[in-house]
């Protein structure tokens, strides 16, 4: 049973796999720490002598590995989108054909 048209659900189906393709590529490139995107980290305040320097690579570290998770969790929600609007394509072809 089509829920949204074929029109809405082929868009929906451009856009998700263009949204795994590139989430999936972010949290790859966050994962191995991509200086380009350290703009993006949570801020975290720059230590006042050497002896914080450590708990600063710390912070930075999990900055990284949480945005790699937070990009991984978004392509698994395209994925679930994605799948919604193929099962919506094929209904509304399906249905196009029977008539």
């Amino acid at each position: 049973m089509p829920v949204c048209g074929p029109k809405l659900s082929l868009c929906g189906l451009i856009l998700s796999v263009w949204g795994v393709i590139q989430l999936g590529l972010m949290g790859i490139f966050y994962y191995f720490h991509a200086v380009a995107l350290a703009e993006d980290l949570p801020e975290i305040e720059l230590p006042t002598s050497k002896e914080h320097i450590h708990d600063f690579y710390v912070e930075i570290d999990r900055g990284y590995t949480q945005n790699a998770y937070n990009c991984w969790i978004a392509a698994l929600l395209y994925i679930v989108t994605l799948a919604f609007s193929a099962h919506q394509f094929w209904a509304n072809n399906r249905s196009s054909l029977s008539v």
